[in-house]
Order: structure tokens, then sequence, then C-alpha cells
């Protein structure tokens, strides 16, 4: 995920010298190329997190396009009034990156964790939210993230999964993607756990359930009419994020299938009003919060009986 993002700043910077690319204390090896290549459009800030946001605000309203890139725990709570108040009051054109969504970072614990990231910056207005779950996915959504005009918030993780996208299969930005067909129940996924939500639609096939996958890379605006559709398909629905229940994506589908009256039962997946527990590999972090394909096939499975 982190390599797509970079390939693909790297190529748009290269035909846009308004590009510009800031990272807080991210510059080591990972933006080497950049940086020799484009040292005219490359800042490190440091572990200065809300100077770089500010400054980011500054040089949009310069008519440039900064994507600001470090660790998205940093981003999100660290830099919330910079991003509110510099950034979204302002309607400005700046392109906010935020690596390590959910628990990669599972070996330095809850400070480097992104699982609250999605309730407190959707609420912010003129921000679009960013949830790429595959490098095709972060590819398009970063290309654009580029072509729209405001600010926008991508949440990257950082496990370098394999496609799941098949050949000549699109990412339409604003648009969910169904990645699995199904006829008993619908299973909304959102970022890196995507791949744990298809193998949990394996375990129930298994037993005889078809689950539908359904990939949600864009949080916001959310597809509320492709969603309403698919409530409209299954009583059973399932949300499966990491990430707190509270605000997250199972709050989008609660409070858009409340505002139309469904009658849908939705099964929320993810932290449940707590932080995420254990040290370790994001598998095994996953693991420990019963948030792996095993954990998650056996809460639908509780609810199909």
């Amino acid at each position: 995920m982190r390599n797509t993002y970079l390939k693909e700043l790297y190529a748009i910077a290269k035909e846009d010298k308004n590009v510009l690319s800031l990272v807080s204390d991210n510059g080591m090896i990972v933006y080497d190329d950049f940086r020799r290549d484009m040292p005219e459009q490359y800042f490190n800030f440091g572990i200065s997190e809300g100077h770089m946001v500010t400054a980011a605000a500054g040089m949009a309203s310069c008519g440039k396009i900064p994507f600001a890139y470090t660790i998205g725990a940093f981003l999100a709570y660290r830099s919330y009034e910079f991003i509110r108040l510099d950034v979204c009051l302002q309607n400005l054109n700046v392109k906010i990156v935020g690596i390590g969504a959910g628990v990669t970072y599972g070996y330095l614990g809850p400070t480097h964790h992104s699982t609250e990231d999605i309730a407190v910056l959707r609420c912010l207005p003129n921000l679009t939210l960013l949830s790429p779950a595959t490098p095709k996915e972060t590819k398009r959504l970063v290309h654009y993230a580029y072509e729209i005009n405001g600010p926008v918030y991508i949440r990257l993780g950082n496990n370098l999964p394999s496609e799941l996208y098949g050949e000549g299969q699109e990412v339409i930005p604003g648009k969910i993607s169904i990645m699995r067909e199904g006829e008993d129940i619908a299973i909304f996924a959102t970022g890196e756990i995507l791949y744990q939500a298809i193998e949990a639609a394996e375990y129930l096939h298994r037993e005889g359930i078809e689950a539908a996958v359904i990939s949600v890379h864009t949080l916001k605006p959310l597809d509320e009419e492709c969603v309403l559709k698919v409530a409209q398909r299954y009583s059973l629905l399932c949300s499966v994020e990491e990430h707190s229940i509270l605000g997250g994506l199972g709050g989008l589908l609660s409070e858009l299938l409340t505002a139309h009256g469904c009658g849908n039962k939705l099964l929320r997946v993810g932290f449940e009003d707590c932080f995420a527990k254990g040290y370790g590999t994001p598998q095994q972090v996953l693991t420990a919060n019963k948030l792996n394909a095993e954990s998650i096939y056996q809460k639908i499975m509780q609810e199909c009986k």
C-alpha cells in the first residue's frame, strides 16, 4: 500500500510541478527516489505534524497541491485542529495521507494505532475520506485525490497485500465495489481488513452460507444509492472494520439505514468501544482482538443461527 502510494505520487509529481510531497520524519529510504529526483518538491518537517499541515494549507493557498504524509495516528489526532481550521474550514486543496491504518503498527501499540480516525475526521465539512484496501484501489484513489479540488484524507495500511481485483474490474471513486457475490448476507468492509472479510466469507461458504463482500473504499461521500440497493436485497448486513464500531463504517451504515427506515439487522464487527489489546504483527493483534477471519466468521454464524 505504501509503495503503491509512493509510486503513484512520484508519477503524478513528475508530470505536475505544483504537486508537493510533505513528510514528517518519514524521509529516510522510502522517499529516496522522490527526494533525489524532485528535491524542490520535497519538504521534511521532522516530528512536527501540526506545522506540516499548516504549511500545506499555506502552500495550497498559493496554488500548490501538497500531499502531507505521516503516521495516521499523528495526523488524525495530534494534528486535528490544524486539519479542521487550516485545511477544511478554508476548503483548501490539501491531501492528507495517513499511513498505518488500524493496527498496522502492531508492535508499537495503541499510541500508533489508527482505530478512531474515521470517526473523528468524517464529521469535518469539505473533507473527502478515502480508505483503500488493495494496491489497485490505492493507485486509483491517490490519482482521484489529485484530480479533485479540496481537502482529502487517504487512510493507508502498510501490509503490502496481494491484489483482490480481477483483471478488468474497475475501481470507481465514490462507488462501492462488489468483491464477492453471495445470496444470503452482505458484508461491508473498508481498508485492509477486507482480506479477512473475504476469507471469512469462504468459511461461511463451507457452512452453506453465501456472503457477498463489498469494499467501501470511499467513506465520504458514501455511495448511499448502492448501499440502499444492497439493503433491499439482504435482511442481514455486516460491517467489518479495523476501527471502532462507534463512528466508523458501522456507524455510517447505521445512520443511513435508520434515516431511510430500513429494517435490516446490522452486525457491526470492529473494536467495541475499546483500544486494541496485545502487541505483535498486525495479524497477531487482529487475532487477539477477535478481528481475524475465523473470528469474523464465528460472529456472523452466531447471527445466522
